[in-house]
């Protein structure tokens, strides 16, 4: 529960879209696997990416729902580490053919993120998606393509997840970051 106050807290300093706590426990409850954290050299969290998988017909994906990193802790390579960590467990535990994302047309940073960095690109606008009335960029990347004839299929469909359950998220990503940050599975 201290990962997700943390979450939530560096969520308040960082960014205008804001959650309850309800919603971190969902994600963390349903998807364990995708939420990681960076920490300092203190065990403070400094960063996050809370992400969920989605079906829609016949396809399944990963969205991002959130990334977040503490001003003092930025342009050291820690949103990056996030959402590689987030982005692997997707194809590897989920099967998921793509990664999706929205981000607002005036952050330029985090656009730049996406499309120069983790090679994202614009897959549509969605006109005024966010409370302010700012229109978002509708964002995806593809994942390594899946064999035609190959289905996955682990009880809930596609998105269903293979193994799972809350110790999964241990077995996040602890590369090492610069600045004394480290990057892991959130703890419920």
């Amino acid at each position: 529960m201290d990962d997700l106050f943390a979450m939530q807290e560096c969520n308040l300093m960082c960014l205008p879209e804001n959650y309850q706590m309800k919603y971190y426990l969902y994600h963390i409850l349903s998807w364990p696997q995708l939420l990681y954290v960076a920490e300092d050299y203190n065990g403070r969290i400094v960063g996050y990416v809370l992400a969920k998988m989605e079906e829609e017909a016949n396809e399944c994906h990963g969205h991002i729902t959130s990334l977040a990193v503490l001003r003092t802790h930025r342009k050291l390579g820690l949103a990056t580490k996030l959402m590689t960590a987030a982005q692997s467990a997707m194809e590897h535990v989920f099967g998921a053919e793509y990664v999706s994302l929205h981000v607002r047309k005036s952050n330029r940073a985090a656009f730049n993120l996406y499309t120069e960095t983790l090679k994202y690109k614009i897959h549509d606008v969605e006109a005024k998606y966010y409370a302010d009335g700012e229109d978002a960029y509708d964002m995806r990347k593809m994942l390594k393509a899946k064999p035609i004839a190959h289905h996955h299929h682990h009880g809930h469909g596609c998105c269903g997840g293979a193994g799972g359950g809350a110790d999964s998220a241990h077995a996040g990503a602890h590369a090492g970051a610069a600045a004394g940050a480290v990057v892991q599975g959130a703890k419920p």
